[in-house]
C-alpha cells in the first residue's frame, strides 16, 4: 500500500509504517498543488496530512487515494463532503493531544492571572516594576467555566480541581448524570456558564453548529476583567466581538488559534485581535505541540493505515453514513469457495436491490464463511430460493428484518 506523508511526522512512525509492508514517500512541506500533483505522481492510496488544508481538487486528483488521516484531532482542514462524494474515507486521531492541550491552557490561564508575558518583556526591556506586577487575583476558589467537556474539556477540568477551583462547564453531550460524576455545575447553555464563571475556555470541534457559537452575547455575559481561553478552534469564537470586549469590558484574552492563520511553519502574520490592547496572550497554535502527544498521535495514525491495509476497516472514521439506509439482511453460509458472493450478488443486482453493506465472515479452519449482506428492499422467495439452488457450495439462505 502507497502511503503519503505530507507533513511532519515521527521518524519511528514512518519506519513502522514502512515495517508493515507499506511504501512511504515522506514529502512535509506539500501544499496546493504541489501536493495535489504528488497525489497523482505517488498514486497513493493512504494521505497522511497534519495542519495542511486537502481540498476538492487534490481529492479528485487521481484515482487511488482511498484513505485520508489528518495527524491530530479535528478534521476541518478537510474537505470531507468532497472526499465522501469520491468515496474516500477520512480519519482523525481524538484525544491523543487532550493533555498537551489541557497543559497549554492552564499555562495560558496562569500567565494571564500573573501577566508572564509583561513581566518579561519589561525584564528584557531593562525596567523593573514589581509594583505593576505584584497584583494578581490567583486561582484557588475562582470558578472555570469550561464550553465542550469533550477528553480536552475533562483533562482541564482534572486540573482546575487541582487549583482548588469551582468547574461550570456545558457540552451538548453533558447529562446531570454525567455532570455529577466529575462534580461539575452542568449549565443549560454557553452564555449560563459564561454568567457564572471567571475565567471562559473553550474546547469545541469546529463545525458549522458551533461557529461563531462564543459571540457577544456570551462575552457580554462575563464579569469585567474575566479571562478568556480559546486553544480549540478559531471558528467557534467570534474575534471581532472579542476584540471589543476586550476594550469595553477589559478582558484578559490567551488565543492559540486564529482565523485566517497561515497552515506554514513560518509566515508574516498579525492577527487583528492581537493588536485589541489591554492584556491578550497569544502562542502559534502548538496546542498538541508536545513530544508526548506527537508520540501518541504518530502511533494512532500507525495503526489507522495498519488496521486499513489489514482489513480495510478504518478506525476514527469520521465520514461514515451515521445510519445505514439497510433495512433487511441476507445471511449466506458457504463454503469458503470462489464464486459463491459472485453468483449472490449477481441474483441481487437482477432483482434491482442495492446492496447497502456486506461482510464475509470466514469460521475457523477457513473451510466455512458466513455472507452478511443488507439490503435497502428485501428480496422474494423465489429470489432466495434461487441463491439457495443456484451453486452448489451454499449450506444455507435467509433474510432478516433489521431493527430500525
Amino acid at each position: 500500500m502507497r502511503v503519503l506523508i505530507a507533513d511532519q511526522f515521527e521518524s519511528w512512525g514512518i519506519d513502522k509504517l514502512r515495517e508493515s509492508g507499506c511504501e512511504v514517500a515522506f514529502e512535509p512541506k506539500l501544499d496546493g498543488d504541489a501536493l495535489r500533483d504528488a497525489i497523482v505522481r505517488t498514486r497513493c492510496a493512504v494521505l497522511i496530512v497534519r495542519g495542511t488544508k486537502i481540498t476538492e481538487p487534490m481529492l479528485s486528483a487521481g484515482d487511488a487515494l482511498s484513505l485520508v488521516v489528518r495527524a491530530g484531532a479535528g478534521y476541518n482542514t478537510i474537505d470531507v463532503a468532497a472526499a465522501s462524494q469520491r468515496s474516500i474515507l477520512a480519519a482523525n486521531c481524538p484525544g491523543k493531544n487532550s493533555i498537551a492541550v489541557a497543559e497549554l491552557t492552564f499555562g495560558l490561564i496562569l500567565a494571564l492571572d500573573r501577566r508572564i508575558v509583561d513581566n518579561t518583556v519589561e525584564l528584557r526591556n531593562g525596567r523593573w516594576n514589581k509594583k505593576e506586577f505584584s497584583k494578581a487575583r490567583g486561582l484557588k476558589g475562582r470558578t472555570l467555566g469550561i464550553v465542550g467537556l469533550g477528553e480536552i474539556g475533562q483533562a482541564v477540568a482534572r486540573r482546575a480541581r487541582a487549583f482548588e477551583m469551582r468547574v461550570a462547564a456545558w457540552s451538548r453531550s453533558l447529562t446531570a448524570e454525567r455532570a455529577e460524576e466529575p462534580d461539575v455545575i452542568r449549565c443549560e447553555s454557553p452564555a449560563e456558564v459564561a454568567s457564572k464563571c471567571d475565567i471562559l475556555t473553550i474546547h469545541l470541534a469546529a463545525a458549522p453548529e458551533t461557529k461563531n457559537i462564543i459571540n457577544a452575547d456570551v462575552l457580554n455575559r462575563l464579569a469585567p476583567g474575566s479571562y478568556v481561553i480559546n486553544t480549540a478552534r478559531a471558528d467557534v469564537v467570534d474575534y471581532k466581538a472579542l476584540a471589543v470586549a476586550v476594550k469595553d469590558r477589559h478582558l484578559r484574552v490567551a488565543l492559540d488559534v486564529y482565523p485566517d492563520e497561515p497552515s506554514g511553519g513560518e509566515a508574516v502574520f498579525r492577527a487583528a485581535v492581537l493588536e485589541a490592547g489591554g492584556v491578550v496572550y497569544g502562542t502559534h497554535h502548538i496546542g498538541a505541540s508536545t513530544d508526548q502527544a506527537q508520540d501518541a498521535i504518530a502511533n494512532e495514525t500507525v495503526r489507522i493505515v495498519q488496521e486499513y491495509m489489514q482489513t480495510g476497516r478504518v478506525f476514527n472514521c469520521v465520514n461514515l453514513a451515521a445510519k445505514s439506509r439497510a433495512r433487511y439482511v441476507i445471511v449466506v453460509r458457504h463454503r469458503n469457495q470462489p464464486g459463491v458472493l459472485a453468483h449472490t450478488l449477481n441474483e441481487i443486482s437482477h432483482a434491482g436491490v442495492n446492496v447497502e453493506e456486506m461482510d464475509n465472515v470466514i469460521c475457523e479452519g477457513g473451510e466455512s464463511a458466513c455472507a452478511r449482506i443488507k439490503l435497502a428492499a428485501p428480496l422474494d422467495d423465489a429470489l432466495l430460493k434461487r441463491i439457495y439452488e443456484g451453486n452448489e457450495n451454499i449450506f444455507g439462505v435467509g433474510l432478516y428484518r433489521v431493527k430500525d
